[in-house]
């Protein structure tokens, strides 16, 4: 009798399907993909952290250290790698900083995982570790947070900038004490009386070739890159109408279909016409407002009579850009040219024209109370080192945010990475089973990030990490880096704080981005739907003749 035949998976599945499996395949390949992604993040770490150039599928080069700009550009397709991207991007939504953190911490788990592998332990038992680790870690952070920075004052100036200093350092050091006045400036303007309900969206960024950093400045309202439309390029406490489907003739009721027999017909029509827009536009101005504002076209007939009526007239075609002015004057957008209502119009301090670095710009200021809009102004020389500043203001912006929600600190400059390390070592001596090895790997892997700032400032890591530790075991838990001098200084006299709550999900998205690479034992890929990818596409059309 025949055997019977066995049908792996391969013969079940579509054509085209690839299945790896086992430590070697699947595990130690994962593991490898995800130390790969993070040695690229970690270079950029810190505030000596260097720069990568990033040239995307659409050819748009980006030249930034931010880790959430890198790994979202460079499209990682490896399932493995993509799980610590997408970690990486819950923290950048969750908190907007500290995507590096956990990308090069989630890497450094799993170099340590693959030494524990090779040792002989299961990934089940480092698994067990890890969480075990993670969760001792959540408990020593909470003893490490500044006695009394819970009760901290958001519109306090100092208080913002020293604490929002180190998030800004890391993307612009040697610059972080200007961007931070200017970013500290603009948050404290448009926080609400319930900081807990301040919107990111309320500090925009203008970008301006030209100047230098010290040029730069926050302008309370909103900077529109274009000119007023017609000849009044200034009005003082102004009302303001918004009318969200343009001003033009098509907006009246007397456009459509008409049959017309003669000249004199055509004429009156006309008249007609005039005579409805020149209503309009006479009703807008009894209203008391003395700025239109147009979502779309502004007609040569409306221009006319709003410039007779001494109407300055702005054209904003994004409607995002739109809703954003409303929100800067109060006002309410009407669908069509109509007469407003008292409670429709919307009030600006002033609107004027004014060229900066050879730009003509529109700057509305809003100067009283509320929660309006602040603009920051950035100058620079090229749009590349814009980008960069954008990001740093992104990243302040956004810390100032969680400092809303969460006020506490810790001690930056590496001073909490040590101490973490050195006391979930103690733990892990007080188990008993395997896992203790996993968190004393753990534990080890704190000892990547001191490595880093110290590797990327051109220091002896391993000199700065053994005084770290002397330090630190005498009791001296604020003791970190000072990269400037390159020697170990108290961070309190440094005035280096990193955000509790940065670091509190950015190791626990790190940690749960690990073991979950960690759990998968097998790689199951179907064949890719649709055609040929673009790479094979192009090698195709490339060997083919004119015909």
């Amino acid at each position: 009798m025949a055997p019977l035949q066995s049908y792996g998976l391969s013969n079940m599945s579509k054509e085209g399907l690839r299945h790896l499996s086992g430590l070697v395949e699947a595990v130690i390949k994962n593991v490898e993909a995800g130390k790969e992604i993070s040695d690229i993040t970690r270079s950029s770490l810190g505030p000596n952290g260097r720069n990568k150039l990033v040239i995307n599928h659409l050819n748009k080069q980006f030249v930034t250290s931010d880790a959430a700009t890198i790994v979202s550009e460079l499209e990682v397709q490896h399932p493995a790698a993509k799980i610590l991207v997408l970690a990486g991007k819950a923290q950048q939504d969750e908190i907007g900083d500290g995507a590096n953190l956990t990308i090069s911490f989630a890497g450094e788990l799993l170099r340590g995982a693959e030494e524990l592998i090779r040792m002989g332990l299961h990934p089940s038992e480092i698994v067990t570790g890890y969480n075990k680790g993670i969760n001792k870690t959540i408990e020593i952070l909470e003893e490490l947070v500044e006695h009394g920075s819970d009760k901290m004052d958001v519109k306090n100036k100092d208080e913002v900038t020293s604490r929002m200093k180190a998030a800004v350092a890391s993307k612009q050091f040697g610059q972080e004490d200007v961007l931070c006045k200017l970013i500290a400036d603009a948050c404290i303007q448009v926080c609400p009386k319930n900081p807990t309900n301040f919107n990111v969206d309320n500090v925009r960024v203008a970008k301006l070739v030209g100047g230098g950093l010290q040029n730069s400045s926050v302008v309370r309202g909103m900077l529109l890159r274009n000119d007023a439309v017609g000849s009044i390029k200034q009005v003082e406490k102004a009302k303001v109408v918004v009318f969200a489907q343009g001003v033009d003739t098509s907006a009246t009721e007397t456009k459509g279909t008409v049959l017309i027999h003669s000249a004199e017909q055509l004429q009156t029509y006309s008249k007609t016409e005039e005579a409805r827009v020149e209503e309009l536009i006479k009703a807008v101005a009894e209203s008391g407002a003395k700025v239109i504002v147009s979502g779309g076209a502004v007609g040569d007939m409306a221009l006319h009579f709003c410039e007779r009526y001494k109407l300055m007239v702005l054209k904003i075609s994004s409607k995002f850009e739109l809703r954003r002015f409303c929100r800067t004057t109060g006002a309410i957008a009407l669908l069509k040219l109509s007469q407003p209502r008292p409670d429709d119009l919307g009030y600006v301090d002033s609107v004027s024209v004014e060229e900066i670095g050879g730009t003509t710009v529109t700057i509305v200021r809003n100067e009283i109370g509320g929660n309006f809009i602040a603009s920051v102004v950035l100058r620079g020389s090229t749009d590349s080192i814009l980008d960069d500043l954008e990001r740093a203001v992104d990243d302040g912006v956004n810390t100032y945010k969680a400092m809303c929600k969460d006020s506490r600190i810790v001690a930056g400059a590496a001073a909490t990475e040590i101490e973490l390390a050195r006391r979930l070592k103690e733990f892990s001596f007080k188990e008993t089973g395997l896992d203790q090895y996993a968190i004393a790997k753990f534990a080890e892997c704190f000892e990547m990030i001191p490595r880093t700032l110290a590797e990327n400032a051109g220091l002896d890591a391993m000199e700065i990490i053994s005084s770290l530790y002397r330090e630190h075991s005498t009791g001296n838990t604020k003791v970190g880096i000072d990269l400037v001098d390159g020697s170990c200084k108290d961070v309190s006299v440094l005035d280096v704080w990193d955000l509790h709550i940065t670091k509190f999900f950015a190791l626990k998205y790190a940690a749960d981005a690990a073991c979950t690479v960690l759990r998968v034992d097998q790689i199951i890929m179907s064949k890719p739907a649709g055609g040929p990818r673009r790479d094979q596409a192009a090698q195709a059309a490339a060997g083919m003749d004119e015909d």
